[in-house]
């Protein structure tokens, strides 16, 4: 059998080496410690180009990351539930008929939704029953022959048609549909004067809902720290809330709002408005820093007219105000009737903006870090300058980066790695340089 001259090593070497080879490596690894090399360069210009560099970066994260934006901080939104109450009773006189009207009547819904509407005005159809009439005059279902009001019902129509033209009175298509049927030719309008360039208004019935009040209860909730605010906040008591009325000066925090004031505020015109509706937006803000007291935690009032400005250049409008209609029914002499109304209210939608911010440790510290390395940009900049504009960039190049020559790879041991053959290799290069001293 052909045996080979090298000796193999016993399977106790092999182990040896190897538990020294693990050893070496464990050791380099946690009692060493690698650091770059770095050129120490004397230049006027690049030395004041860094520093301007870093004075701007440092500018930036004190200024802007943790002054402005409060980098140091944790952010939440918080959750929270709106309640309102409207107060104040109407009155109206329409043709001698005296009708009263109270939060029951003129406020829809009435449970106290974030979202509601006041009725300012109306028409209304009383005395309806399911019969057969005429279209009102205003409908497009004019007809001249039976044939124009085939049995259908139109999109736009008030019943279904029977197939029977009233040429000889009305020139309309007969309905059965809850007669009389309603009758909003007459909607009241802004007539704008182009002589004058004044806007002359009609009084609304329900005007007197400018002196309407609105009460808003408002809670809020910060899951993340805990924290629960209302816009009762310390002052207010119910002392307090008997007399108050909202003013931006004055009474800024108290919860009770004039209808009147919220139109004004929000930049529109209550006779205007009140005529064919439209839409109001309150905005509670909550921005609390709770780094300080909680007590400093108070809400900010903002009224936004949303549409119904009859003032507003677009007098193309497709669909003008706001409005909706709803039946009250009842019987009478066993038979069922109804009082049809077309409501025209203003609307308010109040919606809640919050946010709460506390001092983070996690928030900070990558504030920190990301400062950090921004720095490296002046570093960068600096290396450009050097290495392609300067007139020395030869030399800057030569001091920056250390060329070796290529240095012949020795086999590797099966257990030896790379760093001890290399170590040994510069132990051999420092003999060969040290020889020839020791011999003179």
């Amino acid at each position: 059998m052909y045996t080979s001259g090298v000796e193999r090593p016993s399977s106790y070497q092999r182990r040896s080496k190897m538990k020294s080879f693990i050893t070496n490596t464990l050791s380099d690894f946690f009692f060493e410690y690698e650091t770059p090399r770095q050129v120490l360069v004397r230049n006027k210009r690049v030395g004041v180009v860094c520093r301007l560099i870093q004075l701007g970066v440092l500018a930036y994260i004190i200024g802007w990351v943790f002054i402005y934006e409060k980098g140091y901080q944790s952010s939440d939104t918080a959750v929270g539930s709106v309640l309102t109450k409207m107060k104040g009773v109407g009155y109206t006189n329409v043709t001698g008929e005296e009708r009263i009207w109270d939060v029951a009547d003129f406020v829809f819904p009435v449970q106290g939704d974030s979202s509601f509407v006041v009725m300012t005005n109306y028409i209304m159809t009383q005395g309806q029953k399911i019969d057969k009439c005429s279209e009102p005059p205003n409908s497009k279902n004019r007809c001249s022959s039976d044939a124009d009001c085939e049995g259908r019902s139109e999109r736009t129509g008030d019943g279904h048609m029977t197939g029977k033209c009233l040429v000889n009175t009305t020139k309309m298509c007969e309905v059965l549909a809850w007669c009389p049927v309603e009758d909003d030719g007459n909607i009241p309008e802004y007539v704008r004067s182009l002589k004058m360039m004044l806007t002359l208004y009609s009084p609304a019935l329900l005007m007197s809902a400018e002196n309407f009040t609105l009460f808003i209860k408002n809670t809020i909730n910060f899951p993340a720290y805990g924290v629960t605010r209302c816009n009762l906040v310390e002052g207010i008591d119910n002392q307090y809330i008997r007399s108050c009325l909202y003013d931006p000066k004055t009474s800024p925090l108290c919860p009770i709002f004039r209808l009147g004031d919220l139109v004004q505020l929000s930049g529109f015109n209550f006779a205007a408005i009140a005529k064919v509706g439209g839409a109001i937006g309150i905005i509670i803000d909550w921005t609390c820093n709770l780094d300080h007291d909680q007590s400093d935690c108070k809400p900010i009032y903002s009224f936004h007219g949303l549409y119904g400005n009859p003032d507003e250049t677009d007098t193309a409008r497709a669909s003008v105000g706001y409005n909706f209609r709803y039946a009250k029914h009842y019987m009478e002499d066993k038979q069922e009737k109804r009082t049809l109304l077309k409501v025209f209210g203003i609307r308010f939608d109040i919606i809640v903006r919050s946010v709460a911010t506390k001092f983070d440790i996690i928030p900070t510290l990558t504030a920190i870090g990301s400062g950090v390395g921004i720095f490296g940009v002046a570093t960068v900049v600096c290396d450009l300058i050097l290495l392609y504009l300067l007139p020395k960039r030869e030399f800057y190049n030569n001091m920056k980066f250390k060329v070796t020559e290529t240095m012949e790879k020795e086999p590797l041991d099966e257990f030896k790695s790379e760093k001890e053959v290399s170590k040994k290799h510069s132990e051999e290069v420092l003999v060969h340089h040290e020889a020839p001293l020791s011999e003179t």
